[in-house]
């Protein structure tokens, strides 16, 4: 089966997998009992979404994932998680 993209629908693409990269990093910051839990809440949040095909939707996912991995991060930080 061969899929076609537009060039907006690789960008996506791109963008999608780098915020997955961005999270999972991030989860590796957090203290090792919430790991684990991070890492799959992360990955089940990506697999709910994954047959979405909705292009505003997909962007306005993108831009939950960016608020809330920020929140996260800044979470870690405050904590000294660095």
């Amino acid at each position: 089966m061969v899929l076609s993209f537009d060039l907006q629908d690789f960008i996506r693409r791109a963008r999608v997998l780098k915020l997955y990269r961005q999270a999972l990093r991030t989860a590796r910051r957090a203290p090792h009992p919430a790991r684990d839990e991070l890492k799959q809440t992360i990955r089940q949040e990506m697999e709910q979404h994954r047959d979405c095909k909705d292009k505003q939707k997909i962007r306005y996912l993108i831009g939950e994932g960016l608020e809330r991995l920020k929140g996260l991060d800044e979470m870690l930080d405050m904590q000294g998680y660095s």
